[in-house]
């Protein structure tokens, strides 16, 4: 099954954001994309099955999901994070994206405090400053005891949540591939629970997990740590299997609100928005990833995590000018190209010009991502090694 994984397949011409764009994002189609968050990997078999089942038939109307659906990912959660999820609590949503704006718009007040913890995934920013809310940063702490690692500022941030009404919390976090550990995640709850704080905990990544890690779902965690359940009222998880199983194009994501008075304001504010959710092809590709997709994703993680491995070692090896977070998440190398002495735009130059690669710029994700450049290795392991492979080549010619 893992030789899926090294088999080539070309997006061109498929109206493929990461490669038809090009053009557009880099000033030229002459660079290998290795950018936007999808994986250039075939779906579990079968999601394909179940999508052309559905296509079999003729019409394609207005739809409704059926409580299989709910009940797929409610055992999905249950198996695979131990946490057990109430239907009640379940609320469909276009995205993970839309449902940042949509919980920012309707938890909190004109000009409330939202919180922040950037170098994080950029769409963060805008869900504040689109719904005219005041965003505050607390910016992660890189820290190097040997190992470059990522953690949270909490004195920084005790201080800011007294002026906040809400955080968004990237858990595992993208860009940086932090997964935050018990006592991490019992300090924040501690933080939000004396200063009254909700947390938007997005944790898109869950399911992307090494195995030398192990995710805890924040309200799950607030459940276990107050028996009365009312620190898990503070708290909204998003989750979604678009980033785990590689169908983000199809854009049907979940909100977990134990909260019945939050889950009421966030209906009532999608419903106004007037925003389709669901539609024929999301909901079977939706329930068919969780119901039939964990041997897939066994494989995927194997076959990622040899890739991670592999790439970490040729960088230490062979890149003594570029350092790189090892993620402990997410399929997303965190690489620190601060010692080339380079700006921002200079920096983003020499990857598409020079090594003729198309990476995220580390800026993009804000405070702390100066310097920095995002690669995306959900790919056949030859093209990541092919392209380090350039990326060496282009730092040797050009002896920075």
């Amino acid at each position: 099954m893992t030789s899926l994984f090294d088999h080539p397949i070309a997006r061109e011409h498929t109206q493929s954001l990461k490669y038809d764009g090009r053009a557009a994002i880099f000033g030229t189609d002459d660079v290998m994309p290795m950018w936007v968050a999808d994986m250039d990997f075939a779906v579990p078999a079968a999601i394909t099955k179940a999508l052309q089942t559905r296509a079999d038939h003729p019409i394609f109307g207005y739809s409704m999901a059926p409580e299989s659906l709910y009940e797929a990912l409610m055992d999905w959660l249950l198996a695979t994070h131990d946490w057990q999820v109430k239907r009640e609590w379940i609320v469909l949503t276009p995205g993970v994206v839309p449902s940042l704006n949509l919980v920012v718009a309707a938890l909190t007040a004109e000009q409330a405090g939202v919180i922040v913890q950037p170098p994080v995934y950029f769409p963060f920013f805008s869900a504040v400053t689109n719904q005219n809310r005041r965003l505050i940063e607390n910016p992660l702490l890189l820290k190097n005891d040997g190992n470059l690692s990522y953690q949270m500022d909490m004195t920084q941030l005790e201080e800011y949540a007294k002026d906040a009404q809400m955080l968004l919390l990237c858990s595992p976090h993208n860009p940086v591939g932090r997964v935050w550990q018990k006592d991490e995640l019992r300090a924040l709850l501690a933080i939000a629970e004396k200063h009254d704080l909700t947390i938007l905990s997005d944790e898109i990544h869950a399911d992307l997990v090494y195995s030398d890690a192990q995710h805890i779902p924040l309200s799950r965690l607030s459940m276990d740590t107050d028996s009365s359940s009312e620190a898990s009222h503070r708290i909204i998880t998003a989750v979604s299997p678009s980033k785990t199983f590689n169908i983000p194009g199809l854009g049907l994501s979940v909100l977990i609100i134990p909260n019945e008075a939050h889950r009421r304001a966030i209906q009532t504010h999608l419903q106004k928005m007037g925003v389709s959710v669901t539609n024929p092809f999301n909901l079977v590709a939706f329930e068919a990833a969780y119901r039939e997709g964990g041997e897939w994703l066994s494989a995927l993680m194997a076959y990622l995590q040899d890739t991670r491995d592999e790439a970490f070692a040729f960088i230490n090896m062979h890149m003594p000018t570029i350092g790189v977070i090892c993620p402990q998440a997410t399929y997303l190398l965190w690489l620190d190209c601060r010692q080339l002495q380079l700006d921002d735009a200079a920096l983003n130059r020499f990857f598409i010009e020079e090594a003729k690669l198309g990476l995220s710029p580390g800026a993009m994700f804000g405070q702390g991502g100066e310097g920095f450049m995002r690669m995306n290795i959900g790919t056949p392991k030859a093209n990541v090694m092919d392209a380090l492979s350039r990326l060496k080549a282009a730092l040797t010619t050009q002896s920075i």
